[in-house]
């Protein structure tokens, strides 16, 4: 998590914005981490976003059609599912 919150400072100008196919779900468990592992004041408290609500909002898809964008199989392994996220947003972005 200290390399973590490095990369995240390395990385991100202002505040990081979490973007995930299910915030509220997948936010908790990078929060808790960050309690866990580094004391309150490493903490981050990132803008967040769903993809979906991102997408759909910016009337480009409907609520699931993102999904068919994703190259890596969404496994429910956090580093697949992330990898097929970023792929499918990046498709879209490039539709911009």
């Amino acid at each position: 998590m200290e390399s973590f919150a490095a990369w995240l400072e390395k990385h991100t100008k202002g505040r990081p914005v979490f973007v995930s196919d299910n915030v509220a779900f997948d936010w908790q468990f990078i929060n808790y981490y960050f309690h866990r592992f580094l004391d309150a004041t490493h903490s981050v408290s990132p803008a967040a976003e769903s993809v979906i609500s991102t997408l759909a909002g910016q009337g480009r898809v409907q609520a699931t059609e993102w999904k068919k964008y994703r190259v890596t199989a969404h496994t429910h392994n956090p580093v697949d599912d992330a990898r097929g996220n970023a792929e499918a947003l990046k498709k879209l972005r490039n539709w911009a």
